[in-house]
């Protein structure tokens, strides 16, 4: 699976702040590694100069194999958070959508003896 982290400008300490949210998205979507050919995030600051409630953005798009790609965001006031929180809103929608394909999955049919 490879891993993407695009930030702007005015999120501060990117190296450190990548870091930290690569090593948090690769251990909450673990299980869905394999399933998985890339992952991108996206941090921002909505209202760069200005601080606010929310202000953070961290948008995760996952593209599974032979899939379409699958995208949150979610909102908080610090990075971190934000990143936390589309990882587990991710998550869940990974579970959703890749645990329904494993569950109906229909075997062969067998042949018919006559």
């Amino acid at each position: 699976m490879q891993f993407q982290f695009n930030s702007d400008s005015s999120v501060m300490g990117t190296e450190s702040v990548a870091t930290r949210i690569e090593a948090m998205m690769r251990d909450k979507l673990a299980r869905f590694e394999d399933r998985l050919t890339r992952v991108e995030v996206h941090v921002s600051d909505e209202n760069a100069h200005k601080h606010g409630a929310d202000d953070k953005t961290c948008t995760i798009e996952a593209r599974p194999r032979g899939g379409r790609p699958i995208g949150v965001t979610e909102h908080a006031s610090k990075v971190d958070d934000a990143a936390r929180k589309a990882a587990n809103t991710m998550a869940q929608r990974l579970e959703r959508v890749l645990g329904k394909e494993a569950r109906h999955k229909h075997d062969a049919r067998p042949d018919k003896v006559m």
